[in-house]
C-alpha cells in the first residue's frame, strides 16, 4: 500500500557522482523524516544522511562535503546527490521514511528495496 523505490545505482569511477532518488507512493497522508542507509561487504547497516519534512539536513562525517541530500515534497521523492566519490563508499544504498498512511494514526517506518553503488576503476 505504502511503499518506497530506489532508483537503481550504478557502477561509477573514484571521484564520479552518482544521484540516487527515492518515491514514496501509495495511500500516504504524511510524510515526515527521509533520509539513506548504506550497508558495506561485511558491515552493519549505516545512516548516511537525513532530510526533515521541513528541508532540515544532516549528513554523516564521512560524507560531509561529498554527499547531499533534498527532497521534493510534491513529489514525495528525496534524493541523494554523491559526488567525489571513493571506493569506501561502495555499498548497498537504502532509502528510509517515516509515513503516516491515510487512515492510520501512526507513522511507520517504511524502508526502500536497496540499490547497489560501485565505486571502482
Amino acid at each position: 500500500q505504502v511503499q518506497l523505490v530506489e532508483s537503481e545505482g550504478g557502477l561509477v569511477q573514484p571521484g564520479g557522482s552518482l544521484r540516487l532518488s527515492c518515491a514514496a507512493s501509495g495511500s500516504i497522508f504524511s510524510i515526515y523524516g527521509m533520509g539513506w542507509y548504506r550497508q558495506a561487504p561485511g558491515k552493519s547497516r549505516e545512516w548516511v544522511a537525513t532530510v526533515s519534512s521541513g528541508g532540515r539536513t544532516n549528513v554523516d562525517d564521512s560524507v560531509k562535503g561529498r554527499f547531499f541530500i533534498s527532497r521534493d515534497n510534491g513529489k514525495n521523492t528525496t534524493y541523494l546527490q554523491m559526488n567525489s566519490l571513493k571506493p569506501e563508499d561502495t555499498a548497498v544504498y537504502y532509502c528510509n521514511a517515516m509515513i503516516r498512511a491515510i487512515a492510520t494514526p501512526y507513522e511507520y517506518d517504511y524502508w526502500g528495496q536497496g540499490t547497489q553503488v560501485t565505486v571502482s576503476s
